[in-house]
């Protein structure tokens, strides 16, 4: 899910306009915060769960200027003894969906447990920051300085839903990310932990060409298809790419 609070019809709004764009939304409910609804973005799979939680971000900003409303992504908007935001994330991979996946689950889990600290700082655009206004221990989270996870535990921070452990398989649901948190980020950290049972740094781009040289990039330059790269010429004067 999102995270991020609405008003009622705002939300609505939001849920409508994602499903007209294509936006792979799974639906919507009441949170506990007052005036806090959320959606679901997926199933997705790989980068486009970022390309399309993003663009219902900004779905939900165009929809909510429409309602005079306010839109904000902090995880906790409002101070006080109510629940804040998550960008809760449901994970899953083809063999924990198969029969026996349960076993699989539960060894993912175990090795997010062993990067629960680099996982946070990846969690919000503050390195953790934002997230220990959230993350308390109260209000059905985990606190951010230990992990926990359980089955139908709401105050863990990974959780196995009930109906996975009696299936023996499905996904479960990793409830760190807070609801400003980069779907980009969050999935690189869920891939290279889980996966590829390594974790590294995303390290800003390379090359001989300097920053400030990156708006000459030409389009010939691009290794993208020929027709798109004909359609950035005719609207952009075949220059640059910005």
């Amino acid at each position: 899910s999102s995270g991020i609070n609405a008003e009622y019809g705002d939300c609505r709004g939001t849920l409508q306009a994602c499903l007209y764009a294509g936006i792979t939304i799974a639906g919507s409910n009441a949170e506990v915060m007052p005036s806090q609804w959320e959606y679901q973005v997926g199933p997705c799979e790989g980068i486009s769960m970022g390309d399309e939680l993003w663009v219902s971000r900004w779905i939900l900003c165009r929809v909510a200027e429409e309602f005079n409303v306010v839109i904000s992504l902090d995880p906790k908007p409002i101070a006080g003894d109510w629940n804040g935001a998550g960008c809760h994330t449901n994970i899953s991979t083809q063999a924990m969906r198969q029969p026996g996946g349960l076993a699989v689950i539960e060894d993912a889990v175990e090795k997010f447990s062993k990067r629960h600290k680099e996982h946070i700082e990846a969690y919000d655009p503050r390195g953790g920051e934002d997230n220990k206004r959230r993350l308390t221990g109260a209000h059905e989270t985990a606190s951010i300085d230990e992990f926990t996870s359980g089955v139908a535990h709401r105050g863990a921070s990974i959780r196995i839903p009930r109906h996975v452990a009696i299936d023996g398989c499905g996904y479960f649901e990793d409830r760190r990310p807070s609801s400003n948190a980069d779907p980009y980020t969050v999935t690189d950290r869920c891939v290279q932990t889980m996966l590829l049972e390594e974790f590294t740094k995303i390290a800003p781009p390379s090359g001989d060409r300097e920053e400030a040289d990156i708006q000459s990039i030409s389009i010939e330059e691009l290794d993208i298809d020929p027709e798109l790269a004909a359609m950035l010429a005719k609207g952009m004067g075949g220059k640059s790419m910005w």
